[in-house]
This record gives C-alpha cells, sequence and structure tokens, in this order.
C-alpha cells in the first residue's frame, strides 16, 4: 500500500537533494515520476533546484492546483509509480488531503519535502497538515554554526540583522535565511546579534 512522505527539516539540510536522488533512483529503474515544485519560489521556475547543482524539470502548482486531479490526469496517460513535491509547506490544507487521497485510491507513493516552520517559528499550513496526516515523517538534519541540529530558520536583512516581523514567505536563500539551533534562534531574536553565527 502507498504512503503519503513528509520529509521536513529547515533551511539548508538537502531536501531538494534529496528529492531530486529519490526522483532519479525511481527513473533508474525505469519508473516513472511526476515531479512539482511552488510557482510562489520564482528562483528556479519550472524546475527544482539544489544548492549542490542538482536540477530537474517539475509542474508547478499554485493554492488553486487540483493535485489530485491533475495527477490522475497524468497517471492516465502514463503510469506514475511516484509523485514528489517541493517546497510542501506551500501547500493549502486541501492539497495534503489530495495527495493523501493519491496515496490511499490510486495506490501511488507521495514523497514531499519542505519547511517545518517559518522565521518567527510558527508551522505553515502545508507542513502542520502533512505532520498530521502523513504516514511517515522523515527530519531531515541541518547544522547551526555551534554544531548543533539546526531546527529554526531566522529570517535576516542585509545586514545579517534578524528580521522580527514580516509576511509569512519570503522567498531566498542563503541571503534571507540563516539556519540555527533553537538556542541561537531564540537568542538571535531577543537581540544577542552574535547568536547569528
Amino acid at each position: 500500500m502507498a504512503k503519503l512522505y513528509f520529509y521536513y527539516s529547515s533551511m539548508n539540510a538537502g531536501k531538494s537533494t534529496t528529492m531530486l536522488q529519490a526522483g532519479f533512483n525511481y527513473r533508474e529503474r525505469g519508473m516513472h515520476t511526476m515531479l512539482w515544485t511552488a510557482e510562489i519560489d520564482t528562483r528556479s521556475a519550472g524546475k527544482v533546484k539544489s544548492r549542490i547543482g542538482l536540477e530537474a524539470d517539475a509542474w508547478l502548482y499554485t493554492p488553486e492546483t487540483d493535485l489530485f486531479e491533475r495527477v490522475e490526469r497524468a497517471h492516465r496517460q502514463q503510469e506514475l509509480d511516484c509523485v514528489l513535491l517541493d517546497e510542501a509547506q506551500f501547500l493549502t490544507r486541501d492539497q495534503v488531503w489530495q495527495l493523501a487521497r493519491l496515496a490511499d485510491e490510486m495506490d501511488i507513493p507521495v514523497l514531499c519535502y519542505g519547511l517545518r516552520t517559518d522565521f518567527q517559528g510558527e508551522l505553515f499550513p502545508g507542513a502542520a497538515t502533512l505532520l498530521g496526516i502523513a504516514d511517515a515523517l522523515v527530519e531531515l538534519k541541518a547544522v547551526c554554526w555551534c554544531g548543533r541540529k539546526a531546527t529554526m530558520n531566522l529570517r535576516v536583512d542585509a545586514r545579517g540583522a534578524p528580521v522580527l516581523e514580516g509576511e509569512q514567505t519570503e522567498i531566498g536563500g542563503n541571503d534571507r535565511y540563516v539556519a540555527l539551533c533553537r538556542k541561537h534562534f531564540s537568542a538571535a531574536l531577543a537581540g544577542d546579534l552574535d547568536a547569528v553565527g
């Protein structure tokens, strides 16, 4: 029986790299996959890109995309062995349930990769629903500058100072975010600039 998986972490843990490797493993065995990523992430429109240089073409989803319908239609054209989805934090609650239906009703494994929390330590809607209903939760490890496991995403301004307010979603990479352990994240939010690393 197929499952819905959620691979989650802070920034810079290799989520996209891990996803691209999983997709490659399926294709190497002659199996067919469908890769998805969020249209809101304009840094690599139409592609899943990793920081180490791996990339692959992907379908784009928006909050309005009916993922069940789109995957079912593609599956009728070419039988799919796996669906892989990057930037899963941007999924809506309904979309997560659509992905669960793919696993439950169509017996297609669905592997989702994304952030658990935002720059204020709050769950993203897609991550919250995945944490609640996924069959398997897998934490990917990132490392804080101090050597501890990084679990938090600190948003920083152009000078490297912590950003305390703003929209939940602001697209960026190492220029806008720093992965930190909870201790240094809390210290940075309290105004300790040395905690940023």
